[in-house]
């Protein structure tokens, strides 16, 4: 069902997905409205919000809300994604409610697209520091040695242009639309935890290259108990059992080998027995 439709004119959309996190959505928005490259639409997924959220959506004039029950990230992205391509989209920026990209971000990002390209990432800055848990490719072959063991540091993209990365998050990975139209959509039974992961890598698989550009900034909030800013304190007991599931199921999915798939599962679960 994913054809590719051609047009003279780049169209870009964002698609926000937020749960309860008012305030912070209210920031990102108004950060991409402030793009020196100017977005075609900004789709917010609302993941069933009971902050007030669904309140302040219906009054923005210029946004395209889709209010749905909290099916998790990968649920949200899903939508998300599905209704940017159907759409027409030719870049989908996909980003979670917690970041807010500088003026320049899209721009940047754009500015290394090139044939083999698929994704384009931004650097991810948190309190003034990099944040990066992207991988530079996932260790699929040693059980041993940690999936993420090829993570990127601070000396992989300083003066960099770009960097070639497997491992994607969803908070700022601009989408070329072929991309979707080749792999379809991100897997929304993941709920939480790893669908970018699992998204980015079937991107790989599929022939395409993903990069880091450092000179796009993307600012992550910074979560504190007592912070004012945020409303929801982050307690992410409930978030371990999606943790030990997804990465059981990506080493299973993706390990080149019987090792990984299964004795690397098994420590996982191992490692979280209570």
């Amino acid at each position: 069902p994913y054809t590719t439709l051609f047009r003279s004119k780049t169209m870009i959309t964002a698609v926000i997905v937020t749960y309860n996190r008012r305030k912070l959505l209210v920031r990102c928005v108004e950060h991409l409205r402030r793009q020196t490259v100017r977005l075609d639409d900004i789709i917010v997924i609302n993941n069933g919000s009971t902050d007030g959220t669904d309140a302040w959506l219906d009054e923005q004039t210029d946004l395209d809300v889709i209010h749905q029950e909290n099916v998790g990230g990968s649920g949200g992205f899903y939508r998300g994604i599905q209704h940017a391509f159907d759409e027409g989209y030719d870049w989908i920026w996909c980003m979670d409610d917690d970041v807010y990209p500088e003026p320049d971000c899209l721009e940047r990002l754009l500015e290394q697209d090139d044939e083999r390209t698929g994704i384009l990432c931004p650097l991810r800055i948190q309190n003034g520091q990099m944040f990066l848990s992207e991988v530079r490719k996932f260790n699929l072959t040693n059980p041993f040695q940690s999936l993420h063991c090829f993570k990127l540091s601070k000396e992989d993209v300083e003066g960099k242009d770009a960097v070639d990365i497997e491992g994607i998050t969803f908070e700022g990975p601009l989408i070329k639309r072929e991309v979707v139209g080749q792999i379809g959509l991100p897997s929304k039974e993941l709920f939480l935890l790893y669908d970018d992961s699992d998204y980015g890598y079937r991107a790989v698989i599929a022939g395409w290259q993903i990069k880091l550009v450092p000179k796009a900034v993307l600012n992550k909030e910074l979560f504190f108990v007592d912070d004012d800013r945020v409303t929801q304190v982050q307690k992410g007991k409930w978030k371990l059992y999606y943790h030990i599931r997804n990465t059981v199921y990506f080493n299973r999915k993706y390990g080149k080998n019987l090792f990984v798939r299964n004795l690397r599962s098994l420590g996982v679960l191992l490692q979280y027995q209570s």
